[in-house]
């Protein structure tokens, strides 16, 4: 065994009937590595969204003022330590998109909604389960997908978190930091024997849908076997799932770097609980690829905001459109704060969390029913974007995909098309 494998974050120490995953420790790992070659640190991605859009007149910087010459907007101000560290892109869209309402179902995967005949909706898979189809390989999780309990209320529409499959279904999340929390770092009470017994009960249940619904394959139309192939499609995923559990059963969940979150946290602390819990997820290598459909609703209350969220976004010059302004400040703190902490994790070879990942922050709706120019902001290095930077595109030209195929491809993955992409946005990169 190398010395790489001795310190390695999920090595497990094994003595008289118990296992304990040895905590990280970067000290010992410095010392190991510095008579090898330079240890590998992982990329990641991180995509966050927001439902209702932003204050169109206070969010945008001027966009006759582009590259690293311009001043950040009233509503991005908090970012002003971050300047050099982020980039803010305008003239993105989704040329399908067609509901005001809908900031983020659309948002990673780009879909034209009508593009089954004779369906009113349809979807396709999300940038980030592109990514985790290859970063999740090595992780406890193949993806992790957050939410809030208030989403149904903030403009994110419908879907269960910003994942979509292959199959263009729906991936749920999880609303609150607690449960989080619990999936991450809690105990399973169930001795392994009884989990790994209903795992194979699960597969036993599973083998004979398969034996039942492969033995109809000769009797359908071809609509029907369309609809088949859907299923075992979903099957073959549910398959893919078990395997992985039981190849993480017997090992340990890791120490929990934070601390057990309180049950019904207010907007502002709930989301700084979730940034928390994504930056524990990642230092702790339990997954690489990470989606937030951020609250807003509950922000709003945590901010004394009596309007609903969607009166806020049809706002006009007045208490609506500062309140509007009210909560964009709120988010750009807490982007602000989110990326302080990222930058602050070191990693094995001295880079930071920061330096390895890739963050997206934005929404599919601009403002009120707009649904051109996405606001976008990029965060982090761990897919080659030249930061400090303002980035104008050509308005209704450029599609919200071909940053998503951009990160994608600097990400290290191998892909030519994402969604309605044109190509890739050499403006980030070169």
């Amino acid at each position: 065994m190398t010395t790489r494998d001795a310190i390695d974050r999920r090595t497990i120490l094994r003595a008289a009937g118990a296992s304990l995953t040895l905590p990280f420790l970067p000290s010992l790992a410095r010392k190991a590595f510095a008579a090898e070659a330079a240890p590998s640190v992982p990329k990641r991605m991180i995509a966050i969204s927001f439902g209702y859009g932003i204050t169109n007149e206070t969010w945008f910087p001027d966009p006759k003022k582009t590259g690293a010459d311009y001043e950040l907007s009233v509503g991005l101000q908090p970012l002003e330590r971050h300047k050099s560290r982020i980039t803010i892109i305008q003239g993105l869209s989704n040329k399908f998109s067609n509901e005001g309402h809908w900031g983020s179902t659309f948002y990673l995967t780009g879909a034209n909604r009508y593009a089954v005949p004779g369906q009113n909706f349809s979807n396709s898979v999300s940038a980030d389960q592109v990514v985790a189809e290859e970063f999740g390989k090595q992780t406890r999780f193949t993806s992790l997908q957050l939410n809030s309990k208030d989403n149904y209320e903030s403009g994110h529409g419908p879907g269960l978190s910003l994942a979509w499959n292959r199959q263009g279904k729906p991936i749920a999340g999880i609303d609150t930091p607690l449960a989080v929390f619990h999936k991450l770092f809690g105990d399973d009470e169930a001795p392994l024997e009884e989990r790994q017994g209903v795992l194979a009960e699960q597969r036993s249940v599973l083998d004979a849908v398969l034996v039942e619904a492969k033995a109809l394959d000769g009797k359908l139309s071809a609509d029907d076997r369309r609809k088949l192939d859907e299923y075992f499609e979903s099957i073959r995923e549910i398959e893919t799932r078990l395997a992985k559990d039981e190849a993480w059963m017997a090992r340990p969940k890791p120490k929990a770097e934070v601390k057990q979150p309180a049950a019904e946290p207010n907007g502002i602390e709930e989301t700084r609980l979730m940034h928390d819990l994504m930056i524990a997820a990642l230092r702790t290598d339990s997954t690489r690829v990470i989606t937030y459909r951020q609250p807003h609703w509950n922000l709003m209350k945590a901010l004394d905001i009596d309007y609903h969220p969607h009166d806020v976004s049809h706002y006009m010059p007045g208490s609506r459109m500062e309140a509007s302004q009210k909560r964009d400040l709120q988010m750009s703190k807490l982007l602000a704060e989110f990326i302080d902490k990222l930058a602050a994790v070191k990693e094995l070879d001295g880079s930071s969390l920061l330096d390895n990942v890739s963050l997206s922050f934005g929404s599919n709706v601009r403002s009120v029913h707009s649904l051109d120019n996405c606001p976008t902001i990029l965060a982090g290095g761990g897919a080659g974007v030249k930061h400090g930077r303002h980035v104008v595109l050509p308005a209704k030209q450029t599609p919200l995909c071909n940053l998503w195929l951009t990160l994608m491809q600097g990400l290290g993955i191998e892909v030519d098309a994402h969604g309605d992409s044109t190509g890739t946005l050499g403006e980030l990169t070169g």
